[in-house]
């Protein structure tokens, strides 16, 4: 099982970024399968079908779009503009109502016309995209510092700079290594 990137628990977008990933036994991708979607979905309360080869291409083409806008954010750029259209277009895919419940206080939120569609699925990743890029969440967001992660967390914490105690532990034995080997080098 992986470990959530701090932030992955606010923020479903962020979290499908997240589903392809790159670890020494090579790439894994979440949603390369249906299966393995519709499992994804699911653990995120986004939809309950299992999605065909149509609806796991919008979905992965979704996920590179808010990666590129991710990476656009953290860069200080313009994100492509295909990327901007792609979100867009999938933010407008399911007619949603703000609505406001009331446990502790006010909480908004967002219901879907068509719950558990794939369509609902994806305008709700677009829309939880566009918040996390354009509100608070946005200025923390960075890249793992991990050489060979591709990862995105939110950094809550100024000394952070991976997106888990495993890539943390690598840069340091890493680092470590390199140390011994200057030194065996430099006492030669």
């Amino acid at each position: 099982m992986v470990t959530a990137a701090p932030g992955e628990d606010r923020s479903p977008a962020l979290a499908l970024v997240n589903t392809r990933r790159l670890t020494a036994g090579g790439e894994i991708d979440d949603l390369a399968e249906p299966g393995g979607a519709a499992g994804w979905l699911r653990q995120h309360g986004l939809a309950a079908a299992v999605p065909g080869a149509a609806e796991l291409g919008r979905l992965t083409d979704l996920r590179r779009a808010v990666r590129e806008l991710l990476a656009a954010l953290t860069e200080h750029r313009a994100p492509d503009a295909a990327a901007l259209e792609t979100v867009n277009t999938a933010a407008r895919a399911d007619a949603a109502a703000l609505s406001l419940t009331w446990g502790d206080g006010p909480v908004r939120e967002w219901h879907s016309t068509r719950p558990g569609s794939i369509d609902a699925a994806v305008a709700a990743l677009a829309r939880d995209a566009i918040e996390v890029v354009s509100g608070e969440l946005g200025p923390l967001v960075r890249p793992c510092e991990a050489h060979g992660c591709i990862r995105y967390y939110v950094r809550e914490h100024a000394r952070r700079r991976w997106c888990s105690t495993t890539c943390g532990d690598r840069v340091r034995a890493a680092r470590h290594q390199r140390l011994v080997v200057e030194q065996r080098e430099g006492s030669r």
